[in-house]
């Protein structure tokens, strides 16, 4: 049962009626007008009443300017709707209560009404308009961003205004003037004076392409002109008799308004309406304008009822009144008992604004014959829509009025009015920088754009904030998103006045299944299309939007979204508002310009976003605009567009326009293509077209751009398609080596070796990753969220590669050139690279500084970063690769461009890195240069250059075994064998800045004395101190400029450090000659200590020390080989060196340079070698220090006796090193040795291997 009375009895009487009606649902949308601060209706027992009122939008219950008697019921998820109107325009009361129920109660007329059962909401508002009229069609100028404000002062300051405006190339339509060009606010006059050239105002704003709109207020002054002339307007209307009259039906009513006193036309007096058009006419002769905005015409008065009082009587004191604002009837109005052409104003009152836009629409037909010209009006009734547009009045600039402006507009779509929207930035008040910059991003959607505001308030026009301001530049941004979709709002502007649609659509309307929707009203679609999710209050960056159960596209990127029927925080940082196109629809596209007579002369496109099927329709309305009739005559083209298939048929089913700008489809963008496009084809009439499109693909959104097309506006086509995958989109699934089928099909990956580069992985990923995020917090300085494990998609077995379910992201701003996203394993604390960055103690960037942006896609995970200057993304990890186990993560993203510098240490062959499927291994060893090879050092930072020639710079700060594989699509792939992936970016943007911004984060380089800056030479090999002792004076004789000589292992007793052999006893004293002679001398110092010496001090300080590498949970020192020789033993130096070492090797240990005790006594022991505290003549003076083979190096695999922990040398997954197939231990010490930091947190040589050389240098420094 829909509509049930015996919920409550029927009243009827003269003055009072009264029906209750028993609901099925409480889901009521509708009736007004009033400030609903939800959409759908609190039943908890509101009374709202109804009676048209010249009073602004507050948060009271109070009536406003129009009449809006329907509402609809949305029954169930089944979509099943009815909608009720009553047809009655006399004062009355509309009553919610919980049963679900709700009561009319009205004071006039009589009860008729109208009852409307549809399948989905929006077919019961279809049959609504069909009965009370549908809308008007708007002029396409009329949808263009439109400037106003009560009081500019002048034109001239009008002009500023326009000029201002233009001169930062806003997208701009209209201009419009309040009461203030009015002479003494008469209508049809102007200040001739502040105001004088106003009648060349309307060619000056045309000669932009833009128009001008005049407002008109109902009430006429009864008095002379300024130079005391009669005010011809109230002299030719009173010889008409066409002013409501008193209740003697003769005697004109006198009230008050803005000229003074005043009288009121009667519009609904035939006589009237003529005179009202002849008044336009003669003031359009004098001042043209394009359009007219009609105000005040509720109707207003500024005194109760007449100037002469209300007669004590039934009409204007009624037995019972409703919950009227001051529950007084003409209060701020007409006395009820003052008679028009229709009844009494008791009767008429709330129709005086329908009346009025009747009448003002004659006025457009006869002004601008064939022209539909532009109109709104304050007050509205059921019906008005037929006639004019609206906007919500008299608002304030508050968050609050910006939040109820959304439910206003959906209200109003529902009455029929689609040409509605609230004024931008608020009437009342100062604005707010923040207020108004958000409000002109989401009131560019508003079908009717306007910025308006009250005399005595700071102007808020978008210039007035500057040219470079995040204001201008947001505004332009989403005006001329709104410019490019105009085609697509003036499609959805012929549905309605065709056959009802919304405009403006409730998310319930598409997704009336899905129960979440019912409430949702702080978002909005653009028909099914379109959804816009704003920010509503201040100092807010993240707001909670709902995505509906459907595929959705960014708009600004075309990347399809992963969320889909629920909630997500959405981050909008101050230039930004959520705006998503749904899959299955086509946009049809216009390339935007400031005015839309200058758009509607530009290339025409087609947005297809593609639903889970791969297809998507949509359509086209398009005439010239502006003319009346054009749908009746069929004076227009329109399209049907479907994709599937790969194939875009577009239909146009009716031709009978020629546009005269030989308007053609350009461009197509297709959102979701999941493969490179590769070839396209266009047809007409089955008959190929000889065509040569530009296609370009962009994998990370996967977004195919077809350009270069001529599709002739009015003409069918079908346009095909060919996709491909493209090798380039391979991300290798099998890194390891020996790759086979079984083994790759085994990991739930694809196999297809077939591919003439053999760098092609044949093993790779058909699949997203298996993690994605939920809890995203936002702050003003960076995010955090947790990324989960979607269990179903693990392939891994082992314990050390089982993909870890408790993960956090943490991302800083740290400042405005640098951020840092870091994960880890919340429940389980990992190995952390101990190295100090210098950043800030708290991050210091701003939103509105920085240069980058951040956001992170939910599932599959992926973050992205995106320059903010350009758009770029510069990292896009939301690919299948990320994984996060034990020993094996591995994370990939895509890059910028080809152009990438930098990882290291490794040999390469050129400065910029082969993007071709090259592998690079960081993991320091003693490995002399060789192309591929890990060599010496472990640096995992890359600079990366834009395609504007922008550049930023990368570090993975994790110093545990790794590769790094770049390749051509182009993309880049981590691999690291523990710790966590912490992450820092810097945003340059020169290359100079971005090693700069580098250096100041892992520290400054060091400042080198000047003489180091002299040429230098060393070898190894000096046989004695002679040797060197006569290379110096050789080299003084031939007179070669030469500053500093060096000494390597050779002049150490058997390698040992801290000793002088025998060949090098003058050592000493040659230095100190050296040295008076200007020159420096250094000498090489090895970290490997000899352990089978019976008098080395060096050794037993360090055994007492604890200062050496042990094996884990034990007190034994790991022993390897390196350069000391066994004592007492004669070397046959004829034998290969590694022979050597294997027969005469001494046990070597390696000191651990993190822990304190090891740093005392390595400065010690090099004091005591400068400054011998035993024999002063053996101090060996040097200038400097070189450590060498520190990464530190072994002439054996491991230990003597072998490496005791076969996992952590031969972890699951070893990197694309030098040796690979030897693992993680060759020619270094066994990967389980244990070392402790500062701190004395213990940890494995497998994780902080790579930093030997790190910490060894620092105390060395020191």
């Amino acid at each position: 049962i829909r509509f049930d009375t015996t919920i409550g009895p029927l009243q009827y009487a003269d003055q009072f009626l009264q029906l209750s009606i028993k609901l099925p649902s409480s889901n009521i949308y509708g009736v007004g007008e009033h400030v609903h601060k939800q959409y759908r209706h609190d039943v908890n027992w509101k009374t709202w009443p109804m009676f048209s009122r010249d009073i602004g939008p507050s948060g009271e219950m109070h009536n406003l300017y129009g009449v809006q008697t329907f509402f609809l019921c949305l029954e169930d998820s089944t979509g099943a709707s009815f909608g009720i109107f009553l047809m009655n325009s006399n004062a009355m009361e509309f009553v919610v209560q919980p049963a679900p129920a709700v009561t009319y109660r009205t004071i006039g007329g009589i009860l008729d009404f109208y009852i409307f059962l549809g399948n989905t909401p929006e077919q019961v508002v279809q049959e609504y308009l069909k009965l009370v009229g549908l809308p008007a069609l708007p002029s396409y100028w009329s949808l263009g961003f439109q400037l106003s404000r009560w009081n500019y002062g002048s034109l001239d300051e009008v002009k500023k205004v326009v000029e201002r405006n233009r001169a930062i190339g806003l997208p701009y339509d209209a201009q419009i003037t309040d009461i203030d060009y009015m002479e003494e606010k008469k209508d049809f006059t102007y200040d001739k004076v502040k105001f004088r050239d106003l009648p060349n105002f309307a060619a000056y704003m045309h000669e932009y392409g833009q128009k001008y709109i005049i407002i008109l207020d109902p009430a006429i002054s009864t008095q002379n002109l300024v130079d005391g002339s009669p005010y011809g307007t109230y002299v030719r209307g009173e010889s008409k008799k066409v002013w409501v009259n008193e209740s003697d039906g003769v005697t004109a009513l006198i009230g008050e308004v803005w000229p003074g006193e005043t009288v009121f036309p009667d519009f609904t007096n035939p006589d009237c309406t003529s005179w009202w058009v002849e008044e336009c006419k003669l003031f359009y002769n004098v001042v043209p304008y394009d359009g007219i905005w009609i105000d005040m015409n509720e109707v207003s008065s500024f005194v109760a009822g007449s100037k002469s009082g209300c007669a004590p009587n039934d009409l204007n004191y009624p037995p019972f009144t409703p919950s009227i604002l001051e529950k007084l009837m003409y209060s701020k109005t007409l006395c009820m008992d003052a008679v028009q052409n229709w009844g009494k104003h008791y009767d008429v009152h709330s129709l005086y604004g329908y009346s009025m836009a009747i009448s003002t629409q004659k006025v457009i037909e006869a002004l601008f014959p064939g022209k539909r010209s532009f109109l709104i009006s304050r007050s509205t009734f059921v019906g008005s829509g037929k006639h004019t547009g609206h906007w919500l009045g008299d608002n304030a600039a508050t968050w609050d009025h910006l939040k109820w402006a959304i439910p206003g507009m959906l209200e109003f779509n529902l009455f029929g009015i689609p040409y509605i929207g609230a004024d931008i930035c608020g009437f009342f008040d100062n604005t707010t920088e923040e207020l108004c910059r958000r409000w002109m991003q989401v009131g560019a959607f508003y079908p009717f754009s306007r910025n308006h505001n009250c005399e005595g308030f700071v102007p808020q026009d978008p210039a007035v904030f500057g040219a470079d301001s995040v204001l201008v530049k947001t505004s332009k941004y989403y005006l001329n998103i709104r410019y490019t979709l105009l085609p697509y709002l003036y499609t959805l502007f012929y549905k309605a006045h065709t056959q009802g649609d919304t405009v403006v659509r409730p998310v319930l309307h598409e997704f009336y299944s899905d129960e979440v929707t019912w409430s949702v009203d702080r978002q909005f679609l653009w028909g099914p299309g379109l959804l816009i999710s704003p920010v509503l209050d201040p100092g807010v960056d993240v707001i909670q939007a709902y995505i509906p159960d459907a595929v959705w596209y960014e708009y600004d990127t075309g990347a399809k979204i992963s969320v889909r029927k629920q909630w997500t925080s959405m981050y909008l940082p101050a230039d930004k508002l959520g705006l998503h196109l749904r899959g299955g629809y086509i946009y049809p596209t216009q390339k935007p310009a400031n005015t839309t007579f200058a758009s509607r002369k530009n290339p025409m496109g087609l947005i297809i976003a593609l639903d889970d099927n791969s297809a998507a329709s949509g359509d086209l309305f398009w005439d010239d605009g502006e003319s009346t009739g054009t749908v009746e005559k069929k004076s227009y083209i329109y399209y049907e567009f479907t994709v599937s298939n790969n194939v875009l048929q577009m239909y146009a089913t009716n031709s009978n326009y020629t546009d005269p700008n030989n308007l053609k489809f350009e461009e197509i963008k297709i959102l979701g293509a999941v493969q490179e496009i590769t070839s396209v084809t266009v047809s007409q009439n089955n008959v190929v077209e000889k065509a040569t499109p530009t296609i370009t693909y962009n994998p990370l959104e996967k977004v195919a751009h077809i350009t270069g097309l001529q599709l002739e506006l009015g003409k069918s086509y079908t346009v095909k398609w060919t996709q491909e995958p493209s090798v380039n989109e391979r991300f290798d699934c099998y890194p390891s080596p020996n790759a086979t089928q079984e083994k790759c099909e085994q990991l739930g990956c694809l196999w297809d070796p077939a591919t003439s580069n053999l760098n092609v992985p044949p093993c790779y990923y058909s699949s997203d990753n298996a993690y994605s995020v939920d809890k995203v917090e936002y702050t003003s300085s960076g995010l955090t969220a947790n990324i989960t494990l979607n269990s179903a998609k693990t392939t891994a077995n082992e314990n050390f590669t089982t993909p870890i379910s408790t993960l956090r992201l943490e991302v800083k701003y740290h400042l405005n050139n640098m951020l840092q996203f870091k994960i880890y394993d919340y429940q389980n604390a990992r190995y952390e690279v101990p190295i100090p960055l210098d950043l800030p103690s708290s991050p210091t960037s701003t939103d509105n500084e920085r240069l980058y942006e951040v956001s992170v896609q939910k599932k599959p995970f992926g973050i992205q970063v995106r320059r903010k200057s350009t758009g770029t993304v510069i990292w896009d990890s939301q690919l299948p690769t990320f994984t996060f186990s034990d020993m094996f993560i591995q994370i990939s993203t895509r890059l910028a461009s080809q152009y990438i510098y930098g990882f290291g240490e490794n040999e390469h062959t050129m400065f910029r890195r082969n993007m071709s499927w090259q592998s690079w291994g960081m993991f320091t060893r003693d490995q002399p240069p060789t192309y591929h090879l890990n060599s010496y050092g472990h640096h995992p930072f890359y600079m990366a250059l834009e395609e504007d020639g922008s550049a930023h710079g990368v570090l993975f700060l994790n110093s545990n075994a790794m590769d790094v594989t770049v390749q051509p699509t182009p993309a880049l792939t981590y691999r690291t064998t523990g710790g966590i992936l912490d992450f820092y970016m810097v945003l340059g943007p020169t290359p100079e800045l971005v090693v700069q911004e580098y250096t100041a984060l892992i520290g400054r380089p060091v400042m080198p004395p000047y003489w180091s800056l002299g040429f230098q030479l060393c070898r190894y090999g000096y046989r004695n101190d002679s040797e060197i002792a006569q290379l110096v004076e050789d080299m003084k004789r031939a007179d070669i400029p030469y500053d500093v000589q060096y000494v390597d292992i050779d002049h150490m007793e058997r390698q040992l450090d801290f000793t002088i052999g025998t060949h090098f006893a003058g050592l000493p004293a040659l230095i100190n000659r050296i040295k008076e002679q200007g020159m420096r001398f250094i000498i090489i110092l090895d970290p490997a200590i000899s352990g089978n010496e019976t008098n080395y001090p060096t050794f037993s300080r360090g055994v007492q020390d604890d200062v050496f590498i042990k094996w884990p949970d034990t007190n034994d020192i790991i022993y390897s080989k390196v350069w000391p020789f066994l004592p007492n033993v004669q070397v046959n130096e004829s034998l290969p060196e590694q022979i050597q070492i294997k027969l005469y090797g001494a046990h070597a240990a390696f000191p651990d340079f993190f822990r304190n005790s090891t740093v005392a006594w390595w400065k010690r022991e090099i004091l005591e070698f400068y400054n011998n505290p035993t024999n002063a003549s053996r101090s060996i003076k040097f200038d400097g220090l070189w450590i060498d083979m520190n990464e530190p190096a072994a002439f054996m695999n491991g230990a003597i006796g072998g490496c005791r922990n076969d996992l952590l040398n031969m972890p699951p997954y070893i990197p694309n090193l030098g040796y690979r197939s030897e693992g993680l231990a060759f020619k270094t010490p066994c990967m389980e040795g244990q070392q402790y930091l500062p701190d004395g947190t213990p940890v494995r040589h497998y994780d902080v291997h790579s930093l030997y050389g790190w910490s060894q240098t620092k105390p060395t420094l020191e």
